[in-house]
């Protein structure tokens, strides 16, 4: 993991490089004052979208929260690894939809708050909920919920900058320097290659939660059958009008429910008595193959907010 350590910091190192250039490139070669205020109105919706997100999720997928009396055994089990991972117990709630999936959300970690459907309880053990469960208290130990938040507003500005030159670029005060034109390009390049980098971002992010899961004392081929069977359960649901009312929120939940058709083909091969789970002997056998991903699934990988998931359960049988 500590590889992962290393190109999370890359990664942020990278994004605020890019930030610093492109305000070098215009303080240098412009005139221009105006894109200060696009600057500023970007962070003042990173701002808003920090404070009134949680209750936006909330509306979206019209949460309820439980108490321990509620739900005694979900509420065990999270407040149970609360503990291990010596973190506040979480506020508990459930969406109504069928669609199995959990996800975390919150301003920070004293409002951390752990979401399950009704359509994942059914779905899962007892192992593999808690499992589940770990995965996303790992999301709000790691914090990763408001770094991803804090750089996702980098491709925001870019875009603003972008925007404000191509359309005004003809205003300028200095001849000598680079048209507008020139300017907004260069910042709409740095936009698609900075929503590049968060994307990598939120899904080295995943990577991070599902050892964390383990590090509970969660085992990695129960967090990898529950993958399976969220995959199995998303992809029965194809095309549902459920489905479609979640699309929004797929960048919070374990895995991407949209990917869920093409990817039940590839998790079959791995059920090698089709259970309809992924015992420890499968998840040993995949740990010695190598992955030969097709190309057009490295391209997939690329512009989606999750890893690949034979990639993914790959590395949950090099934690075993």
């Amino acid at each position: 993991m500590a590889s992962l350590q290393i190109r999370m910091f890359l990664l942020v190192a990278a994004l605020f490089g890019i930030v610093y250039m492109i305000i070098v490139l215009i303080g240098t070669s412009m005139g221009y004052r105006d894109f200060y205020f696009y600057l500023m109105i970007s962070l003042g919706l990173m701002w808003i979208q920090y404070m009134v997100g949680p209750k936006i999720i909330e509306w979206t997928m019209q949460l309820k929260y439980v108490t321990r009396e509620q739900e005694p055994k979900l509420w065990a089990m999270v407040e149970g690894m609360a503990v291990k991972a010596n973190i506040p117990m979480p506020r508990l709630c459930i969406a109504p939809t069928a669609v199995p999936n959990a996800f975390a959300f919150g301003r920070s970690l004293g409002d951390g708050r752990v979401c399950v459907s009704h359509g994942l309880t059914g779905l899962l053990n007892e192992e593999e909920l808690k499992a589940v469960l770990g995965h996303e208290l790992a999301h709000l130990k790691n914090r990763d919920i408001i770094t991803i938040t804090l750089l996702s507003v980098i491709p925001m500005i870019m875009y603003r900058i972008a925007w404000h030159f191509m359309w005004y670029g003809n205003r300028r005060n200095d001849n000598n320097g680079p048209s507008g034109a020139v300017i907004g390009l260069v910042a709409f390049l740095f936009y698609f290659i900075t929503n590049l980098l968060v994307l990598y971002g939120s899904r080295v992010r995943e990577y991070f939660a599902d050892k964390g899961s383990v590090e509970m004392g969660n085992r990695p081929a129960a967090l990898a059958s529950a993958l399976y069977k969220l995959v199995y359960g998303s992809a029965r649901m194809h095309d549902t009008e459920a489905m479609k009312q979640v699309e929004g929120m797929k960048a919070f939940f374990l895995n991407d429910p949209s990917q869920a058709m093409h990817e039940i083909h590839d998790l079959k091969q791995l059920d090698l008595d089709r259970s309809g789970t992924i015992d420890s002997g499968e998840l040993a056998r995949l740990r010695g193959m190598n992955l030969n991903l097709k190309s057009t699934d490295k391209m997939m990988e690329l512009l989606s907010t999750h890893p690949n998931m034979l990639k993914r359960i790959k590395h949950l049988s090099e934690l075993a």
